[in-house]
C-alpha cells in the first residue's frame, strides 16, 4: 500500500542487496563529508565547507515494490539520504535525475519529506547531466550513483561529465544481463550501444575472439578510458545475480583517491556473492 500520493517502481529481490551496499558507503564515508559540511571539522582538516552531495541520474520514483513479496521499499535516492542523516553528515544537497519526470518529481518529493534539499532534472542522463554538474559547487564533495537498466544507459559521456567535478565518487552498475543477451546484436549495429558505453571500442578489441574473452576486453578498454579521466583507483569485481541466480550486473566503484580500497572492502559483497566472473 502506498504511504502518499506518489507512483512506485517494481524491483527485484536484489535491489535489498544494493541499498545495502549504498547504505554502507554513505555511513562510511561520512568522516569524509564532515569536513565539507562543518565549518569546524573544515578548519581543523584544512578543508573548505563546500557541501557534499548525493548524485542520482536513474533515480526512480524514490518507493518500489519487491515484485516476488509486493514488499515496498525505499528507493535508492531515500535510502542515501536516510543514511547520510543517520551518520551525523547528512548531504546538503540531492541531485535527481529519471527519464520518467513523474518518477523524478516523485523521488524529489520523497527526499524533501524527510529534509533533504533536493532538485529534479527530468530527461535522459545524457541530456541532464551537463545541467547537473553546471549546478554542483566546484569545492564540494560529490558522489554519484549511476544504475541504469541498460548497457547504453551508462554513456561514457555521462561518466566524463561527473568527472570535472575534482571531489567525486562513483557506483556504477553495469549490466551483465544486458551484456550477455544482447552482445551479437550490439556488435553488429552500425550504431552500438557499445558505442556510447565504450567509443572506439571497434579499434581497441576483438569481437571474433568469443563472447568471454570480448566482454572481458571491452571491460579492460573500458577502464582505461576511465583512467584517463583521473580515476585511477577502480575497484570492480563484485557479480551480483537474482534469486534464481541470473547474472544481473557487475558492481564498479571510481574514485581518485587510494581510500577507494578501503571502501571497497567494507560494501562489497554483503550477500555472499561471489567474485566478477566474465
Amino acid at each position: 500500500m502506498r504511504d502518499d500520493e506518489f507512483p512506485i517502481s517494481e524491483v527485484g529481490e536484489w535491489a535489498k542487496e544494493k541499498h545495502e551496499r549504498l547504505r554502507k558507503f554513505v555511513n562510511i564515508s561520512r568522516y569524509a563529508r564532515q569536513k565539507y559540511v562543518d565549518p569546524a571539522k573544515s578548519k581543523l582538516q584544512g578543508g573548505a565547507v563546500g557541501g557534499a552531495t548525493y548524485i542520482d541520474l536513474f533515480s526512480g520514483p524514490g518507493r518500489s515494490r519487491i515484485r516476488e513479496s509486493g514488499e515496498i521499499i525505499d528507493g535508492s535516492p531515500v535510502v542515501a539520504f536516510r543514511a547520510s542523516v543517520e551518520s551525523g553528515a547528512r548531504f546538503t544537497e540531492v541531485h535527481l535525475g529519471d527519464l520518467n519526470p513523474e518518477f523524478c518529481k516523485a523521488a524529489c518529493a520523497r527526499v524533501k519529506a524527510i529534509g533533504g534539499n533536493s532538485f529534479a532534472y527530468a530527461g535522459r542522463a545524457t541530456d541532464t547531466v551537463s545541467e547537473v554538474t553546471a549546478s554542483l559547487r566546484p569545492e564540494g564533495l560529490h558522489f554519484a550513483l549511476l544504475d541504469p537498466f541498460n548497457l547504453e544507459g551508462l554513456s561514457f559521456e555521462v561518466v566524463r561529465a561527473l568527472s570535472s567535478m575534482k571531489h567525486i565518487d562513483l557506483l556504477l552498475h553495469l549490466s551483465l544481463q544486458d551484456l550477455q543477451r544482447n552482445l551479437d546484436r550490439y556488435v553488429a549495429s552500425e550504431q552500438s550501444p557499445l558505442d556510447v558505453f565504450a567509443p572506439g571500442w571497434r579499434q581497441h578489441t576483438d569481437p571474433k575472439q568469443g563472447q568471454r574473452g570480448f566482454r572481458a576486453a571491452l571491460l579492460t578498454y573500458w577502464q582505461s578510458l576511465v583512467r584517463r579521466l583521473g580515476f585511477q583507483h577502480q575497484r570492480a569485481g563484485e557479480l551480483v545475480t537474482g534469486t534464481g541466480g541470473q547474472r544481473l550486473y557487475w558492481l564498479i566503484f571510481l574514485s581518485r583517491h587510494s581510500i577507494a580500497n578501503d571502501f571497497w572492502d567494507k560494501i562489497r559483497n554483503v550477500g555472499g556473492q561471489g567474485e566478477l566472473t566474465l
